[in-house]
């Protein structure tokens, strides 16, 4: 692509999100110039507790998982983010990493803000401030919903709520391995894949190579524990 295509390509895609909706063309061009535009092949950690610089991510495209370390040394995702969502290391809008790692759980691409351009744009875009709150309000509910699961469902259960998180779209599977699905409930991989064996022999999700399909919602549901 030339660069004018990577400008083009920017400029439609900041657009394109919710944060910045309502903005002129010589705002976007201006946000343009101030965000950076990387690609994560699947697999990489782009970000770990020993990064020292503040900033802002937004997904255009992939997905990305959120994970801590424990004291024993496993993994446990904390948030599996889709294209549009905004993440990062920001005191400054009450967003914050601490000790989180973020790996691309698919090819990805970025845009990336700085602290100084984030703190420019809030202070010119108060609207842009409303609707970041809100995003990192919509996160901090999640959050609360996941560590409500873990204390409260068993892993049967919190798999299923999991699996019927991340479906939202009847058409698209989710696309994650039952490694990634074993670290999100916080149990074991052995653990997880008899459980997604148990729900394909019952004709609920169907496996594949790094994907899961849901085949039967109103099941999964029963199993999650939620009303039909």
């Amino acid at each position: 692509m030339t660069d004018e295509a990577i400008r083009e390509a920017k400029v439609f895609f900041l657009s394109e999100s919710d944060l910045f909706r309502g903005l002129s063309q010589l705002d976007l061009d201006d946000l343009e110039r101030s965000t950076t535009m990387s690609t994560c092949k699947r697999g990489r950690v782009f970000y770990t507790p020993a990064e020292t610089g503040e900033v802002l991510f937004i997904l255009k495209r992939g997905q990305v998982n959120l994970y801590r370390m424990t004291v024993e040394g496993k993994r446990l995702i904390t948030a599996t983010l889709e294209a549009g969502s905004i993440f990062g290391e920001m005191s400054l809008i009450g967003q914050g990493m601490f000790d989180t790692y973020a790996e691309a759980a698919d090819d990805c691409v970025l845009c990336v803000m700085s602290r100084v351009d984030v703190e420019r744009l809030l202070s010119q875009h108060p609207s842009v401030s409303l609707r970041l709150l809100e995003l990192v309000a919509r996160r901090l509910a999640d959050a609360e919903e996941r560590i409500a699961d873990v204390v409260y469902k068993s892993v049967p259960a919190r798999i299923a709520t999991t699996l019927l998180r991340l479906s939202t779209d009847a058409n698209r599977p989710v696309r994650l391995s039952q490694q990634d699905i074993a670290d999100m409930v916080g149990t074991y991989r052995e653990t997880a894949t008899r459980i997604l064996n148990e729900m394909r022999n019952a004709g609920v999700v169907e496996l594949r190579r790094m994907q899961i399909e849901v085949l039967d919602r109103p099941g999964l549901e029963a199993l999650a524990g939620e009303p039909s």
